[in-house]
Protein backbone atom coordinates (compact mmCIF):
# COMPACT_ATOMS: atom_id res chain seq x y z
CA UNK A 1 0.00 0.00 0.00
CA UNK A 2 1.18 3.42 -0.98
CA UNK A 3 2.11 5.58 2.08
CA UNK A 4 -0.34 8.73 2.20
CA UNK A 5 0.40 12.20 1.20
CA UNK A 6 -0.61 15.73 1.53
CA UNK A 7 0.37 17.50 -1.79
CA UNK A 8 1.11 21.61 -1.19
CA UNK A 9 1.63 24.31 -3.38
CA UNK A 10 5.29 26.38 -3.10
CA UNK A 11 4.94 29.22 -5.34
CA UNK A 12 2.21 27.39 -7.80
CA UNK A 13 4.71 24.25 -7.91
CA UNK A 14 3.11 21.07 -5.98
CA UNK A 15 5.07 19.29 -3.29
CA UNK A 16 4.42 15.54 -1.55
CA UNK A 17 4.45 15.81 2.09
CA UNK A 18 4.63 12.68 3.43
CA UNK A 19 6.75 10.33 6.59
CA UNK A 20 8.15 7.23 4.07
CA UNK A 21 9.41 8.76 0.65
CA UNK A 22 11.95 5.43 0.28
CA UNK A 23 8.44 3.25 1.21
CA UNK A 24 6.62 5.25 -1.61
CA UNK A 25 9.44 3.66 -4.14
CA UNK A 26 9.21 0.31 -3.24
CA UNK A 27 5.96 0.00 -3.48
CA UNK A 28 6.00 1.45 -7.08
CA UNK A 29 9.00 -0.65 -7.52
CA UNK A 30 6.41 -3.62 -6.50
CA UNK A 31 3.50 -3.03 -8.57
CA UNK A 32 5.56 -1.45 -11.49
CA UNK A 33 4.23 2.01 -11.76
CA UNK A 34 6.97 3.90 -13.24
CA UNK A 35 7.51 7.61 -11.64
CA UNK A 36 9.57 10.52 -12.23
CA UNK A 37 11.06 11.87 -8.58
CA UNK A 38 11.92 15.57 -8.66
CA UNK A 39 13.42 16.68 -5.96
CA UNK A 40 12.72 20.45 -5.33
CA UNK A 41 14.86 23.15 -4.02
CA UNK A 42 14.52 27.01 -3.75
CA UNK A 43 16.53 27.50 -7.26
CA UNK A 44 14.44 24.51 -9.21
CA UNK A 45 11.32 26.66 -7.92
CA UNK A 46 12.66 29.70 -8.91
CA UNK A 47 13.88 28.26 -12.37
CA UNK A 48 9.97 26.60 -13.05
CA UNK A 49 8.76 30.30 -13.00
CA UNK A 50 10.78 31.52 -15.48
CA UNK A 51 11.03 28.26 -17.87
CA UNK A 52 7.16 27.02 -18.58
CA UNK A 53 8.72 23.23 -19.99
CA UNK A 54 10.00 22.89 -16.43
CA UNK A 55 6.92 23.75 -14.75
CA UNK A 56 5.24 21.79 -16.61
CA UNK A 57 7.58 18.48 -16.17
CA UNK A 58 7.34 19.26 -12.38
CA UNK A 59 3.27 19.27 -12.01
CA UNK A 60 3.25 16.16 -13.98
CA UNK A 61 6.00 14.47 -12.02
CA UNK A 62 4.46 11.02 -9.59
CA UNK A 63 6.72 12.46 -6.46
CA UNK A 64 7.75 16.16 -5.43
CA UNK A 65 10.19 15.59 -2.41
CA UNK A 66 11.35 18.77 -0.31
CA UNK A 67 15.03 18.46 -1.08
CA UNK A 68 16.04 22.43 -0.42
CA UNK A 69 16.22 23.99 2.91
CA UNK A 70 14.24 26.91 1.57
CA UNK A 71 11.24 24.91 0.25
CA UNK A 72 11.29 22.75 3.83
CA UNK A 73 11.09 26.34 5.74
CA UNK A 74 8.07 27.12 3.18
CA UNK A 75 6.23 24.41 4.43
CA UNK A 76 7.07 24.61 8.37
CA UNK A 77 6.86 28.87 8.67
CA UNK A 78 3.86 29.18 5.59
CA UNK A 79 2.14 26.21 6.10
CA UNK A 80 2.68 24.79 9.45
CA UNK A 81 3.46 21.73 8.26
CA UNK A 82 5.89 19.78 10.52
CA UNK A 83 7.76 18.54 7.55
CA UNK A 84 12.01 17.00 7.36
CA UNK A 85 13.75 17.51 4.74
CA UNK A 86 14.55 15.01 2.18
CA UNK A 87 17.90 15.42 0.22
CA UNK A 88 17.61 13.93 -2.73
CA UNK A 89 21.13 12.07 -2.65
CA UNK A 90 19.92 10.22 0.75
CA UNK A 91 16.76 9.63 -0.47
CA UNK A 92 18.39 7.79 -3.51
CA UNK A 93 20.99 6.14 -1.00
CA UNK A 94 18.40 4.35 1.05
CA UNK A 95 16.58 2.87 -2.19
CA UNK A 96 20.05 1.28 -3.60
CA UNK A 97 20.86 0.57 -0.15
CA UNK A 98 17.47 -1.55 0.37
CA UNK A 99 17.00 -2.54 -3.01
CA UNK A 100 20.51 -3.97 -3.09
CA UNK A 101 19.65 -5.85 0.21
CA UNK A 102 16.19 -7.08 0.03
CA UNK A 103 15.26 -7.00 -3.94
CA UNK A 104 18.74 -7.92 -5.75
CA UNK A 105 16.24 -8.83 -9.00
CA UNK A 106 15.67 -4.87 -9.54
CA UNK A 107 18.36 -3.18 -11.88
CA UNK A 108 19.48 0.05 -11.93
CA UNK A 109 21.16 2.20 -14.28
CA UNK A 110 23.56 5.53 -13.51
CA UNK A 111 23.50 8.10 -16.39
CA UNK A 112 25.57 11.47 -16.02
CA UNK A 113 28.24 13.56 -14.71
CA UNK A 114 32.03 13.81 -16.70
CA UNK A 115 33.57 10.87 -18.37
CA UNK A 116 33.72 8.35 -15.95
CA UNK A 117 31.52 10.06 -13.51
CA UNK A 118 28.82 7.43 -12.96
CA UNK A 119 31.33 4.32 -13.90
CA UNK A 120 33.03 5.38 -10.32
CA UNK A 121 29.85 6.15 -9.06
CA UNK A 122 28.59 2.53 -10.08
CA UNK A 123 32.10 0.79 -8.69
CA UNK A 124 31.76 2.89 -5.29
CA UNK A 125 27.82 1.47 -4.74
CA UNK A 126 29.10 -2.24 -6.13
CA UNK A 127 31.55 -2.24 -3.71
CA UNK A 128 29.40 -0.64 -0.96
CA UNK A 129 26.15 -3.19 -1.62
CA UNK A 130 27.76 -6.13 -3.53
CA UNK A 131 24.40 -7.57 -4.03
CA UNK A 132 23.39 -4.39 -6.22
CA UNK A 133 22.39 -5.44 -9.50
CA UNK A 134 23.51 -1.92 -11.79
CA UNK A 135 22.79 -2.91 -15.64
CA UNK A 136 24.65 -0.07 -17.47
CA UNK A 137 26.21 3.66 -16.42
CA UNK A 138 26.55 5.86 -19.60
CA UNK A 139 28.88 9.93 -19.41
CA UNK A 140 26.79 12.49 -19.24
CA UNK A 141 28.95 14.47 -22.35
CA UNK A 142 28.53 12.74 -25.68
CA UNK A 143 27.94 13.20 -29.07
CA UNK A 144 24.03 12.79 -30.80
CA UNK A 145 25.33 9.61 -32.06
CA UNK A 146 26.19 8.35 -28.26
CA UNK A 147 22.99 9.64 -27.10
CA UNK A 148 21.23 7.25 -29.84
CA UNK A 149 23.38 4.40 -28.52
CA UNK A 150 21.92 5.26 -24.98
CA UNK A 151 18.39 5.46 -25.96
CA UNK A 152 19.09 2.21 -27.55
CA UNK A 153 20.83 0.71 -24.33
CA UNK A 154 17.88 1.99 -22.38
CA UNK A 155 15.21 0.18 -24.24
CA UNK A 156 17.22 -2.95 -24.25
CA UNK A 157 17.89 -3.61 -20.62
CA UNK A 158 15.04 -2.23 -19.03
CA UNK A 159 16.73 -0.55 -15.72
CA UNK A 160 14.39 -0.41 -13.13
CA UNK A 161 15.64 2.76 -11.59
CA UNK A 162 17.49 4.71 -13.26
CA UNK A 163 19.29 7.50 -12.03
CA UNK A 164 20.08 10.92 -13.86
CA UNK A 165 22.48 13.28 -12.90
CA UNK A 166 22.34 15.89 -15.71
CA UNK A 167 21.82 19.45 -13.32
CA UNK A 168 18.58 21.08 -13.21
CA UNK A 169 16.64 21.92 -15.41
CA UNK A 170 18.80 19.02 -17.92
CA UNK A 171 17.92 16.61 -16.38
CA UNK A 172 13.77 16.98 -15.43
CA UNK A 173 13.92 17.79 -19.54
CA UNK A 174 15.72 14.69 -20.50
CA UNK A 175 13.67 12.62 -18.05
CA UNK A 176 10.38 14.05 -19.79
CA UNK A 177 11.42 13.22 -22.82
CA UNK A 178 12.36 9.99 -22.64
CA UNK A 179 10.57 8.32 -19.79
CA UNK A 180 8.05 5.93 -22.44
CA UNK A 181 11.59 4.04 -23.38
CA UNK A 182 11.30 2.13 -19.54
CA UNK A 183 7.25 3.33 -18.29
CA UNK A 184 8.14 0.63 -15.52
CA UNK A 185 11.07 2.09 -14.08
CA UNK A 186 11.59 4.89 -11.39
CA UNK A 187 13.33 7.85 -12.59
CA UNK A 188 15.00 10.11 -10.25
CA UNK A 189 17.07 13.29 -11.37
CA UNK A 190 20.36 13.56 -9.21
CA UNK A 191 21.84 16.58 -9.32
CA UNK A 192 25.78 16.08 -8.47
CA UNK A 193 24.97 12.63 -6.77
CA UNK A 194 26.77 11.28 -8.81
CA UNK A 195 30.01 13.10 -8.41
CA UNK A 196 29.87 12.86 -4.34
CA UNK A 197 29.75 8.67 -4.97
CA UNK A 198 32.36 8.83 -7.37
CA UNK A 199 34.59 10.90 -4.96
CA UNK A 200 34.86 13.87 -7.25
CA UNK A 201 33.70 16.26 -4.99
CA UNK A 202 32.67 16.41 -1.31
CA UNK A 203 28.98 16.68 0.46
CA UNK A 204 28.85 19.70 2.71
CA UNK A 205 29.67 18.77 6.52
CA UNK A 206 26.58 17.29 8.49
CA UNK A 207 26.68 20.08 10.80
CA UNK A 208 26.20 22.82 7.85
CA UNK A 209 23.26 20.67 6.40
CA UNK A 210 21.73 20.00 9.67
CA UNK A 211 21.55 24.27 10.01
CA UNK A 212 20.30 24.43 6.49
CA UNK A 213 23.81 25.86 5.26
CA UNK A 214 24.79 22.99 2.54
CA UNK A 215 24.35 25.90 0.10
CA UNK A 216 27.02 27.90 1.81
CA UNK A 217 29.14 25.28 1.43
CA UNK A 218 28.53 24.84 -2.44
CA UNK A 219 29.39 28.24 -3.21
CA UNK A 220 32.59 28.21 -0.94
CA UNK A 221 33.36 25.81 -3.44
CA UNK A 222 31.99 26.77 -6.49
CA UNK A 223 32.12 30.42 -6.03
CA UNK A 224 31.17 31.00 -10.06
CA UNK A 225 27.75 29.73 -8.60
CA UNK A 226 27.03 32.77 -6.99
CA UNK A 227 24.45 33.93 -9.53
CA UNK A 228 22.58 30.68 -9.05
CA UNK A 229 22.61 31.69 -5.44
CA UNK A 230 20.79 34.88 -5.95
CA UNK A 231 17.53 32.48 -6.60
CA UNK A 232 17.20 32.05 -2.73
CA UNK A 233 16.66 35.48 -1.59
CA UNK A 234 14.33 36.14 -4.66
CA UNK A 235 12.55 33.15 -3.47
CA UNK A 236 11.89 33.78 -0.05
CA UNK A 237 10.42 37.41 -1.05
CA UNK A 238 8.28 35.30 -3.47
CA UNK A 239 7.20 33.26 -0.70
CA UNK A 240 6.01 35.31 1.57
CA UNK A 241 4.07 37.54 -0.54
CA UNK A 242 2.67 34.64 -2.35
CA UNK A 243 1.06 33.43 1.36
CA UNK A 244 -0.17 36.81 1.53
CA UNK A 245 -2.23 36.75 -1.56
CA UNK A 246 -3.39 33.01 -1.63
Amino acid sequence: MFPTSKVFSVLGIPIHVMSDYPKWLLESLKQEKGAHVVTLNAEMTMQAQQNPSLNKIIQNAELIIPDGAGVVMYLRWLCWQKVQRCPGIELAETLLQVIGQQQPDKTVFFYGGANGVAAKAANYWQQKVPTLNIVGTYSGYHSAEEEEQLLQTLAELQPQVILVGLGVPRQELWIAQNRHLCPQAIWIGVGGSLDIWSGSKNRAPAWLANNNLEWLYRLYKEPWRWRRMLALPQFAVKAFVYRLTT
